[in-house]
C-alpha cells in the first residue's frame, strides 16, 4: 500500500526536479541555456542487463570509412549470350553467363529408351538409377563428401532421347564441378553389389508405377501409338529387372556415350573459364561416327487395362507431325495446349487458376463428375502426341470421352476460338516459358537440348515472336491437321462403360 502511493506521488512530479516534502530540499535539474548540446541516452534496459555504457551512434546515412558502395545497377542488362565451342572429336561445350553467384553444369547425351533393344529394355532407367555412383576413380562415397563439400546439388534424368547429368553449386566450385561430373559419367565402374543394390530399388519403384494411372496412360499412348524405337517403355518391367547387369550396362555406354553425342552445357559461367576445364576432359574421346536416329512411325491404336479403382482414365491422342524439328507448327501446337488448358476439379492455387482455358470454361466448371480433365502433348524430334487426358467415375466416363471428342473438335472449327482467348494463350505461353528460363538450371537444360536436337541454340527472341505470329486461322488448320491423324486411346480403371475404339474414331470423320 505504502509503495503504490509513493508511486502516485512521483508520477506527479515533474521530471525536471524533486519535489520538497516535510524538510527534504528539492533538487531542480538544470536548464541549458541552448538546444544545441547532444542529450545522451542511459542505453535502456540492454545497457543495465550487459553492464556497458552507452555511446551515441553515428546516423544511418553516415558513410563508413572501411565501406565502398557497389555502384547501383543500370536500369537494362543485357543478356547473357550462348557461345559454343565444338570439340575435333565433335563434342560439344556450350555455356551461357550471368552474375548469378551460382551455376548449373549439366552434360547432356543423344542417348535413352529409343536406343534400346529388346534385349536391353529398361536399361536407361536403370542408368538413372547408377548415376554418381562408384567410378574407376572415386568410390560412391568419395563422391557424396565431394559433392557435399561444396555444397553441390546433383541429379540425373532419363528420357526417350537424352540423358541428362546436372551439377549445381556455386561457381567458385566449377573445376570440381567438371571434374565430377565428367568422371561419373566417362569412367562408371558399374559394381556388381551397387548394380543389384539398384535393381532391387527398381522394383519396388515399379511397384509404385502400377498404381500411378497418369503414367500409366502415357506409357500405354506410345506403346499403342506408335511403331518403332518410340514404342519401347521408358521405365523397366519386371522382366527386364531380372535379365540386366553390369555387363549390359558397359556395352549400352561403350556404344551410345561417344564424342559426337555429348553437350557440356552450363548456366552463370564465363565461357572463358568453362573452356579450359571441360576441353581437356572431353578431348580425348574417340572420333566415332554419329548413327541414324532410330525410326519411329506414328499409327495410332488402342490400350486398355482393368483395374480396381473408383475412377476411370481415358486419353484421345494424334500425331504431333515433324516434333521440334518442325518449330513453326511446334510453336502453334504449345498455343494450342495452353489455349485448351484444363486441369482437375480442384485447384490447389485458388479458383482462379486457369479458370479462363478452353477446358475449365466449358468441362470442368459444368460437369462436376469430372474429376479432371487437361489437354498434355508429348514432342520429340521427329514426332510427337498430343490429346486430352479425362478422369472421371465409371458412370460418366462415355460422357467424358463426349466431351474430349467435342472440344478437340470445336478447335478445329473456325470460329469457334475467339481472338480474346487466343491472346490469352499466347501471353501465357511467353509467361511460362520466361519464368521457366529463370531458373539457371533450366536455362543449362534447354542449351544442351537445343544443340543436341538442332546442333544451334536459339536466342528466346526467336520464339517470343514465332508465338507472336501465330493467328486464329493457325490454330483452327493445326488441330484439323491432328485429328485427321489415326486415334490413339488408353483407357485404364473399370473400363465396362468406355466407348469402344472404332466408335470414337468415327466421331472424328463424321
Amino acid at each position: 500500500m505504502y509503495r503504490v502511493k509513493v508511486a502516485r506521488n512521483l508520477s506527479r512530479i515533474s521530471r525536471n526536479q524533486v519535489g520538497c516534502v516535510g524538510g527534504i530540499v528539492s533538487v531542480i535539474a538544470p536548464r541549458f541555456a541552448s538546444t544545441g548540446i547532444e542529450k545522451k541516452s542511459t542505453g535502456g534496459i540492454f545497457s543495465w542487463l550487459t553492464g556497458e555504457k552507452y555511446s551515441a551512434l553515428p546516423p544511418l546515412d553516415t558513410p563508413l570509412p572501411t565501406v565502398s558502395i557497389p555502384p547501383y545497377l543500370p536500369d537494362y542488362v543485357e543478356p547473357g549470350k550462348t557461345v559454343v565451342t565444338k570439340l575435333e572429336n565433335s563434342a560439344t561445350i556450350a555455356s551461357e553467363f550471368s552474375t548469378n553467384p551460382s551455376c548449373s553444369v549439366g552434360l547432356f547425351i543423344d542417348s535413352g529408351s529409343v536406343y534400346e533393344s529388346p534385349r536391353t529394355s529398361g536399361i536407361t532407367h536403370l542408368l538413372e538409377k547408377m548415376a554418381f555412383k562408384s567410378t574407376t576413380n572415386r568410390s560412391h562415397l568419395r563422391i557424396v563428401r565431394e559433392i557435399e563439400a561444396i555444397g553441390g546439388n546433383v541429379s540425373a534424368s532419363a528420357s526417350r532421347e537424352v540423358m541428362a547429368y546436372t551439377f549445381d553449386a556455386l561457381k567458385t566450385y566449377l573445376p570440381q564441378m567438371v571434374e565430377v561430373l565428367v568422371d561419373c559419367v566417362r569412367n562408371p565402374a558399374f559394381l556388381d553389389w551397387e548394380v543389384k543394390d539398384e535393381l532391387q530399388k527398381l522394383k519396388m519403384e515399379i511397384d509404385e508405377a502400377s498404381r500411378n494411372p497418369q503414367g500409366l496412360i502415357m506409357e500405354a499412348l506410345h506403346s499403342a501409338g506408335f511403331r518403332g524405337a518410340l514404342s519401347y517403355p521408358l521405365m523397366a518391367s519386371e522382366g527386364s529387372v531380372n535379365s540386366l547387369n553390369s555387363s549390359d550396362l558397359e556395352d549400352f555406354t561403350k556404344l551410345n556415350y561417344t564424342a559426337p553425342r555429348i553437350v557440356i552445357a552450363a548456366s552463370g559461367v564465363d565461357h572463358d573459364e568453362l573452356l579450359p576445364y571441360a576441353e581437356p576432359l572431353l578431348s580425348d574421346l574417340p572420333l566415332v561416327s554419329r548413327p541414324e536416329e532410330p525410326n519411329s512411325v506414328y499409327g495410332g491404336g488402342e490400350y486398355r487395362c482393368h483395374a480396381e479403382s473408383e475412377n476411370t482414365h481415358v486419353a484421345l491422342a494424334f500425331e504431333v507431325p515433324g516434333g521440334w524439328r518442325n518449330e513453326e507448327e511446334t510453336m502453334i501446337a504449345s498455343v494450342l495446349q495452353i489455349l485448351m488448358g484444363g486441369g482437375g476439379s480442384f485447384s490447389t492455387g485458388g479458383p482462379g487458376k486457369g479458370m479462363y482455358s478452353r477446358l475449365y470454361l466449358n468441362v470442368l466448371c459444368n460437369f462436376h463428375e469430372v474429376e479432371s480433365f487437361s489437354a498434355f502433348s508429348s514432342v520429340y524430334n521427329n514426332t510427337g502426341i498430343f490429346g486430352i487426358h479425362a478422369t472421371a467415375g465409371h458412370d460418366f466416363i462415355a460422357k467424358a470421352v463426349d466431351l474430349a471428342v467435342s472440344e478437340l473438335l470445336a478447335v478445329a472449327t473456325p470460329g469457334k476460338v475467339t481472338p480474346a482467348q487466343l491472346n490469352r494463350a499466347k501471353a501465357s505461353t511467353k509467361s511460362e516459358i520466361l519464368m521457366n528460363l529463370e531458373s539457371r538450371v533450366i536455362v543449362a537444360d534447354d542449351i544442351g537440348r537445343q544443340i543436341l536436337t538442332s546442333g544451334e541454340r536459339k536466342p528466346i527472341e526467336h520464339f517470343l515472336k514465332a508465338l507472336d505470329e501465330v493467328s486464329l486461322d493457325d490454330i483452327t488448320k493445326y488441330a484439323n491437321k491432328l485429328i485427321s491423324s489415326p486415334l490413339t486411346m488408353a483407357s485404364w480403371g473399370n473400363i465396362g462403360n468406355v466407348p469402344r475404339y472404332d466408335t470414337v474414331q468415327t466421331k472424328f470423320r463424321a
